[in-house]
């Protein structure tokens, strides 16, 4: 992890944003810019717990889709990861490689292939998921409500961006 800065730069962004004239505009620079740190923080952080396990995040979320739905379409995939075609192709021929998933013939569509978890890709998952909920899920600096408030504060964006329909509650009560 880099040494921590002297200084916030969003906060500097924000009263420059102030100086110039677009004060109307500052808080939402400063959130939109905050987030985009944090994103770049999270994985970072999941890619440095990963690393070990042979995983990038792209391909620890599609084992992840695999062990949950069963087999899937590679543009189901796609769809439910918010990836390209490419990223879905790329992340299951190497996954396949390494003996974590295998490509079926769909049985009733033979334009689409399906993908589907092994029983060695299973076990990397799970070990993946304890590795991620130890070090980064399950060791945020945030309380639980306040990781609540967090998820209902973002999908309440997500959902005025089209992304969603709804506002997730946050956590569970």
């Amino acid at each position: 992890m880099p040494r921590p800065l002297s200084y916030d730069p969003v906060e500097a962004s924000r009263e420059w944003w102030i100086d110039e004239g677009w004060k109307e505009a500052a808080p939402g620079m400063a959130a939109v810019v905050s987030v985009m740190r944090a994103e770049q923080i999270f994985l970072t952080q999941a890619t440095t717990i990963l690393r070990p396990l042979g995983l990038t995040f792209a391909r620890y979320q599609v084992l992840g889709m695999l062990r949950g739905r069963g087999p899937l379409t590679l543009g189901r995939l796609g769809d439910g990861l918010w990836i390209t075609p490419a990223t879905v192709t790329n992340a299951i021929d190497r996954l396949e490689a390494a003996g974590l998933c295998r490509r079926l013939s769909h049985p009733d569509d033979a334009r689409s292939t399906l993908a589907e978890i092994t029983a060695k890709g299973r076990r990397l998952f799970e070990r993946a998921v304890e590795a991620l909920n130890a070090e980064l899920f399950g060791a945020m600096t945030l309380s639980e409500d306040e990781l609540g408030a967090l998820v209902q504060l973002i999908g309440k964006i997500r959902a005025g961006a089209g992304d969603i329909v709804g506002v997730p509650r946050g956590h569970d009560d």
